[in-house]
């Protein structure tokens, strides 16, 4: 089982503040902003409390607030600080400090308000853009560098689906205008990370064209049985994971030998691992995609 992570090194706080260490360690010894802890070994190390001041504290100097000036504040009254300048002020620098503070706290109603926040001056189009992908990017980042656990990311990834799957909903209500080609959307066995395919069938679905959602780790043989509901398919799928950079030209392979095998079908693909695809077996009816705007810019 995965354990919340509560307890931060100061790599931790710089990769998830976006301050140096070294600017941290000297407010820390100059102002006294932050009170670590000491392991048995004698190493600083920080609690949720101190991440979240230090957000805080990031957000205040980013408006023109001296460090010095901070230091002297009643500690209660910085997040109160905080709350008025960003309610007077466009969210747009500091949004991400605060989804990541959500993500550390697993805080529904920080995330939640200020998503509402955001919809006051922008479309869902624009906030994903401007900031779940911009935070998603950095949650790679940061798992990777173990600052959060899966945890976090399953969290703060099941509230942005709900938000697609929410918008996605209210354009559906409208049948599809563009109904000559239908777009099916998977993901291949194994491969569960579905935010780019969802944000792909919003904005498809947003253009007008018909289609058909199939989630994660869909098996081949599903894929043909589609092909006897519907013609002039486009399939589109996404792999991060699965299949691995060494499996996705054979993966291919048998989708143009079973699936993509007349001159209706297309296979679309996006994701880190559909770069590794041997470019010989592309074809007028197989495409790589860099990233999802690529794509977009041209419907």
């Amino acid at each position: 089982m995965n354990s919340v992570k509560n307890i931060f090194n100061i790599k931790d706080l710089e990769n998830l503040s976006g301050i140096k260490a070294h600017t941290i360690r000297i407010w820390e010894k100059r102002y006294n902003i932050l009170e670590p802890m000491r392991t048995d070994t004698n190493i600083r190390v920080y609690d949720i409390k101190n991440l979240q001041k230090l957000l805080n504290i990031t957000t205040l100097h980013n408006f023109g607030y001296k460090i010095s000036a901070i230091s002297k504040m009643p500690p209660e009254k910085i997040p109160v600080l905080v709350k008025e300048i960003l309610s007077k002020s466009s969210l747009a620098d500091h949004v991400l400090n605060n989804f990541k503070l959500a993500m550390m706290n697993f805080d529904q109603s920080l995330f939640l308000n200020t998503y509402n926040s955001l919809l006051q001056d922008k479309s869902f189009k624009e906030i994903f853009y401007d900031f779940f992908l911009p935070l998603l990017n950095e949650i790679g980042h940061l798992w990777q560098t173990n600052t959060i656990t899966p945890a976090h990311e399953h969290f703060i990834s099941f509230l942005i689906k709900q938000k697609l799957a929410s918008n996605t909903e209210k354009i559906q209500t409208t049948p599809p205008t563009k109904t000559d080609r239908t777009f099916v959307l998977y993901l291949p066995l194994n491969e569960i990370h579905e935010l780019g395919l969802m944000f792909l069938n919003y904005e498809l679905s947003l253009n007008g064209y018909k289609t058909v959602y199939l989630g994660e780790s869909v098996p081949l043989e599903n894929l043909r049985d589609v092909k006897t509901y519907f013609s002039n398919i486009t399939f589109i799928t996404y792999t991060t994971v699965e299949p691995n950079n060494n499996e996705i030209t054979d993966y291919v392979e048998e989708l143009k030998k079973h699936v993509i095998n007349d001159n209706e079908t297309r296979l679309f693909l996006f994701g880190r691992n559909a770069q590794y695809l041997d470019a010989e077996i592309l074809n007028p009816n197989i495409r790589v995609f860099d990233s999802i705007s690529d794509f977009t810019n041209k419907l």
